[in-house]
């Protein structure tokens, strides 16, 4: 049996990264997926890049990752983009769209957001149209085949579903939760590149890390948007909900 691990939102947390990259190494699993967004909001994007480049065999681009290439004039993305520095941001330009792959006799696609863009957000909780739509293909993916099982990230909100025989899962996020104050991260277990009908697990993690240390690196950078960054840490509540 091949066991993946897949994460996804790391958003520059070194701390919350490092629990998870050595949970993973204590279950003694090697391949590790990343769905993207490894960087913006927090404040060591340069060595979220680092380290999933290190450890990752297969990472997909996010919204973050995508927007963060582009010329700006907003001055919080233009901080992000000097922490980067020319040749990560050249790497996350060049990020692909989806990762897609046999598992078990079920066709897996991974993805940041949807099987057609970064910024399209799909929660839990939408309607069963929108929601079965991410079993579909697309001119982006690699193979214009429906899936069988469909991974992502984006949400920052970990969940599992059956949909009429398929299975939709979030990964949740490493770094910016927004359901507990935990890391997220998954274990796909099954027989990778295999056809045949075989055992097929998908396992949720929750990693506790020192959230202190995150919110100190965060003063300690002065990284823009600071008090609405801590206040996601602390409570995994989204910066636009009001207390």
């Amino acid at each position: 049996m091949d066991k993946i691990a897949i994460l996804s939102d790391i958003h520059g947390n070194i701390p919350a990264l490092e629990a998870v990259l050595e949970d993973i190494r204590r279950k003694d699993i090697s391949r590790i997926f990343c769905l993207g967004d490894l960087i913006g909001k927090g404040p060591h994007a340069d060595q979220a890049v680092d380290l999933i480049r290190k450890h990752c065999e297969e990472v997909v681009s996010g919204n973050w990752d995508d927007f963060i290439t582009r010329e700006t004039e907003i001055e919080d993305l233009k901080w992000h983009q000097n922490v980067l520095g020319k040749e990560r941001l050249e790497y996350l330009a060049g990020l692909p769209f989806s990762l897609e792959f046999y598992m078990s006799g079920k066709y897996v696609r991974l993805f940041h957001a949807s099987p057609r863009s970064l910024y399209e957000r799909v929660q839990p909780w939408d309607e069963p149209e929108k929601r079965l739509s991410l079993f579909e293909s697309s001119e982006k993916c690699r193979e214009r085949i429906p899936a069988d099982i469909v991974g992502y990230g984006d949400i920052h909100n970990a969940y599992l579903q059956h949909l009429y025989g398929k299975v939709l899962f979030n990964v949740g996020s490493v770094g910016n939760p927004l359901d507990l104050t935990q890391a997220s991260y998954v274990v796909l277990e099954g027989s990778i590149d295999c056809r045949t009908t075989a055992p097929l697990e998908i396992r949720f993690v929750r990693v506790p890390y020192d959230i202190e240390r995150s919110v100190s690196q965060a003063v300690e950078s002065g990284m823009p948007a600071l008090d609405a960054y801590i206040k996601e840490l602390r409570t995994a509540r989204y910066r636009g909900i009001k207390d």
